[in-house]
C-alpha cells in the first residue's frame, strides 16, 4: 500500500482508510452493476438506494425523531448562510469566529438580523458560558450559532439556552458526539471536515420548516428547502459520489461505536495534544480558553515567533505529518483531529511536539 501521511488538514480533512478502500473496490464496478457510480444517473434505483442508505444511517446515528428529516444539498455552509434567512426569516446570531460572523453578515444582507453576543474583542478565544441566556429580539425567528470554529479552535460543549428555535452550523464537529438534534429547528454541515468529501452539505431539519416555504416570492426555487425536500434531495443533480462517501462514513461511524465511540475517541485524542501544549507553556501558546477548547481543531502559536513555527512545520514534514499550518487569516499552527484521524497519527504529533519542546525536533 502507498505510504499515507499523518493528515491534520482542516478541510477537506482526513477520511477513514476503510471508507477509501471500500470506495476504491467499488469505483469501476459499483456493487457489480457494470459501471461506476459516477457514471450512473441520479434517477436510477441504484443511486436512490445509496442516497436513502446515507440518509437513514445518519438519522439512526442521531436517533432523529419523526419530526425531522435529512437532506443533501450543495454549496457548502456559505450557501446556508443565505438559505437560512431566506427560508426562515429574521434571525439572532452568536458570533464566535469567522464563519459565525459570515453567517450573520449574510443574514443582515437578506433582512433584519441581531448579533446577541460576540467574542471578537477577545480575538475569539471563547464561546458563551453554559449559563448564558439569550433573549429573543422582537421579530427574530431563530437563534443561530456555530458549534465549532475551525480557525480559532473553539467549540461549544453545551447547547445555548434560548426560547428561540435553534439553528446551527455543525460543519466541523458533525458526527463527533451524541446530540439531541430534535432540539434544533435546523442544522447544517459541510461534509468535507468530518463527514465526507467536499461538495455535499448535510441538512437536518424539522419537516414543518423545510416542507412549507414562507419566504419571499422572489426567492429562487433552488434556494428553497421545500423544493429539495419534496424532491428527495434530487431537484437538481446531486453530488452522487459525494453522497455515497457520506453514507460510507456514516456506516463506518456506526461500526466503530457510533457517536458515543467518536466522542470518547475525540476526548482522548484532544487530551493527548493539549496535555503537551499545557506542559510546555514556555514554548506553546494555545489560542482557545480552556473551557472553550475545540476537540476537532487545536490551534496554537509558538511563543518565540514565526520562524520557530516554520521550523516546526519543516520538522513535521520530515516525519510525514502534514496539514499543521494555521488558517491564512490568522497564521499560527492548527491540528485538526477529526474522527478519521487515527490515534497513531495523534501519537506521532504528540511525539513531535514533545521533541520540539525539548529542542530535539
Amino acid at each position: 500500500m502507498t505510504t499515507r501521511y499523518h493528515n491534520f488538514s482542516a478541510g477537506p480533512g482526513a477520511l477513514p482508510l476503510a471508507v477509501l478502500e471500500e470506495a476504491q473496490r467499488n469505483f469501476l464496478n459499483h456493487e457489480g452493476l457494470g459501471a461506476s457510480l459516477i457514471e450512473m444517473s441520479h434517477r436510477t434505483k441504484p443511486f436512490e438506494s445509496v442516497l436513502y442508505a446515507a440518509r437513514d444511517t445518519l438519522a439512526e446515528l442521531y436517533g432523529l425523531p419523526d419530526t425531522h428529516e435529512v437532506l443533501f444539498l450543495q454549496g457548502g455552509a456559505h450557501l446556508q448562510f443565505a438559505m437560512v434567512p431566506l427560508n426562515l426569516g429574521a434571525g439572532a446570531y452568536i458570533d464566535t469566529g469567522v464563519w459565525a460572523k459570515r453567517a450573520f453578515d449574510e443574514a443582515a444582507r437578506v433582512g433584519p438580523a441581531w448579533k446577541l453576543w460576540t467574542s471578537a474583542a477577545e480575538n475569539y478565544r471563547n464561546v458563551p458560558a453554559p449559563d448564558a441566556k439569550f433573549d429573543a429580539p422582537e421579530g427574530a425567528k431563530y437563534l443561530h450559532y456555530t458549534t465549532n470554529n475551525t480557525i480559532y479552535g473553539t467549540e461549544f460543549h453545551h447547547v445555548p439556552e434560548s426560547a428561540l428555535p435553534l439553528v446551527s452550523d455543525m460543519s466541523s464537529d458533525f458526527l463527533s458526539r451524541p446530540m439531541d438534534l430534535g432540539r434544533f429547528a435546523l442544522v447544517y454541515a459541510g461534509a468535507q471536515k468530518n463527514a465526507g468529501p467536499s461538495g455535499v452539505t448535510i441538512i437536518i431539519a424539522r419537516k414543518d420548516l423545510v416542507r412549507s416555504f414562507t419566504g419571499a416570492a422572489n426567492v429562487p426555487l433552488i434556494m428553497r428547502y421545500s423544493i429539495h425536500a419534496e424532491n428527495d434531495s434530487m431537484y437538481n443533480t446531486p453530488n452522487t459520489f459525494g453522497v455515497y462517501l457520506v453514507g460510507l462514513v456514516a456506516k463506518w461511524v456506526k461500526a466503530n461505536g457510533g457517536l458515543a465511540g467518536m466522542d470518547a475517541a475525540a476526548d482522548e485524542k484532544a487530551s493527548m495534544i493539549y496535555d503537551v501544549l499545557d506542559r510546555h507553556p514556555e514554548v506553546f501558546d494555545p489560542h482557545a480558553a480552556p473551557g472553550s477548547r475545540s476537540r476537532m481543531n487545536l490551534t496554537f502559536r509558538i511563543r518565540t515567533g514565526a520562524d520557530a513555527e516554520k521550523a516546526l512545520l519543516a520538522a513535521a514534514e520530515k516525519r510525514g505529518i502534514v496539514g499543521l499550518k494555521g488558517h491564512r487569516s490568522v497564521g499560527g499552527l492548527r491540528a485538526s483531529i477529526y474522527n478519521a484521524v487515527p490515534r497513531e497519527s495523534v501519537v506521532a504529533l504528540q511525539g513531535l511536539l514533545t521533541d520540539f519542546a525539548a529542542g530535539k525536533a
